[in-house]
């Protein structure tokens, strides 16, 4: 049986099953294993992590701690309350200026995927002649990417989901450039949310699109190894924000927000984050926003050292991450991407189990899904979509994606909208 606890109760002895964190802030990607080493458990006390599983059946056991089962409702209960709250900026925030109405028409997620993939083909050479560059030495042309952000606002404001989602299906070859796509499409969306003026936007767009670009410094066996690093290696890492800014100020026409969100995006509001270990109120809000978007990105990938996750347990492990993430942002961002994102597998009332193909806007609680298989003959099912806001099924939890091939549930959530890339 799996327990949550703080890192301060862990113990030799015990059975380490996840750190509740993102696995770009520590050393131990990969491993789960019985903490013997005292330098091991020096180094999970150490690594910013403030909460840990912990396999009970496999290790000691600790007085205290949350259940697998006492985590998930209180979970699903915070998430059915981001639902129904406004979206609000933290306390500290400037009020921003309320974006101009866009002449652009809204369109359904299926609608925009062609030129979704389109931007994802163009978006993937532009940002490798980018790292090239950077690889090479060279000043980025850092003006250059705003037609690309402009791109991607357009799609965008279509349909805020499909760009987001499609880009998800990047390979682990494509993975350091069209991270840098994605997290600069869930910036806009987020700042759309936010009600950014469109000038916000548009930089915060391109800050997504550049905050990693230290990575071009890092070397390829330290970048892509398949374990845990090492702290020599770890400490390489945990550069990049540092070497990416030093190459934004050396372009010169980096803005400021650019500058400050590749500085400060792997910072934490309770300051175990880095490279300064800023806290809360320190860290700016473009910052904050850079944070939740590019953790997000990062565990819904598949990585040389773990697989993708489902983006529904995404929202739900991020969730659990206390002191990590400026609640006020997450919220925002929750309702940016949805309860349940577009990919998630449910299970309904009725038995069925189905992929979101969109989020509602009458209720977050309500998605689109296609279902494909019943739990109760345990059999595949004629696919049929449904729209769960006419009430006649109703979501009862998010199932493990693994069981199911990812190639066929993204078959599934595309819809026959273009070919698999």
């Amino acid at each position: 049986m799996l327990k949550r606890i703080s890192v301060d109760q862990l113990r030799l002895g015990m059975f380490l099953h996840e750190l509740c964190g993102s696995w770009m802030d520590h050393p131990f990607w990969r491993k789960k294993f019985l903490l013997q080493d005292p330098e091991d458990l020096r180094r999970v006390r150490e690594c910013g992590i403030g909460e840990v599983w912990i396999d009970i059946s496999r290790g000691h056991d600790v007085e205290g701690g949350l259940t697998e089962d006492e985590v998930a409702v209180q979970v699903e209960r915070e998430l059915e309350e981001v639902a129904e709250a406004p979206t609000r900026l933290p306390p500290t925030a400037p009020r921003p200026a309320v974006a101009a109405t866009e002449s652009l028409t809204p369109c359904r997620a299926a609608d925009e995927y062609g030129r979704a993939a389109r931007i994802v083909d163009l978006a993937k050479q532009q940002v490798e002649s980018l790292y090239a560059d950077a690889r090479m030495g060279r000043v980025l042309q850092v003006d250059g990417c705003m037609p690309l952000v402009d791109d991607i606002i357009g799609s965008v404001t279509r349909n805020h989901a499909a760009l987001t989602s499609l880009v998800r299906l990047k390979t682990q070859d494509e993975y350091t450039y069209l991270h840098s796509v994605a997290v600069c499409t869930l910036m806009v969306a987020l700042a759309r949310t936010l009600k950014l003026s469109d000038d916000e936007v548009r930089v915060a767009g391109l800050a997504g699109l550049l905050h990693d670009m230290g990575k071009a410094r890092i070397p390829l066996a330290i970048l892509n190894k398949n374990g845990r690093l090492s702290d020599d290696e770890f400490r390489i890492m945990k550069m990049h924000p540092v070497w990416g800014h030093e190459m934004l100020v050396a372009a010169g026409s980096a803005p400021a927000m650019a500058l400050d969100v590749c500085l400060h995006h792997h910072e934490k509001v309770d300051g175990a984050g880095y490279p300064k270990g800023l806290k809360a109120n320190q860290i700016s809000l473009h910052a904050r926003m850079g944070a939740v978007c590019d953790v997000y990105d990062a565990v819904t990938s598949v990585r040389p050292y773990k697989g993708a996750w489902d983006p529904g347990e995404a929202v739900r492990q991020m969730a659990q991450w206390k002191g990590h993430f400026d609640p006020a942002i997450f919220q925002a961002f929750v309702k940016t991407v949805g309860i349940y994102p577009i990919g998630t597998v449910v299970k309904l009332e009725s038995g069925r189990i189905g992929v979101v193909l969109e989020a509602n806007e009458a209720s977050l609680l309500m998605p689109r899904v296609k279902v494909f298989f019943s739990s109760k003959s345990d059999l595949p099912i004629t696919p049929e979509t449904i729209d769960l806001a006419r009430g006649t099924d109703r979501i009862t939890g998010v199932e493990p994606a693994e069981r199911w091939k990812a190639e066929m549930l993204a078959d599934l959530w595309l819809d026959g909208a273009l070919p698999r890339r």
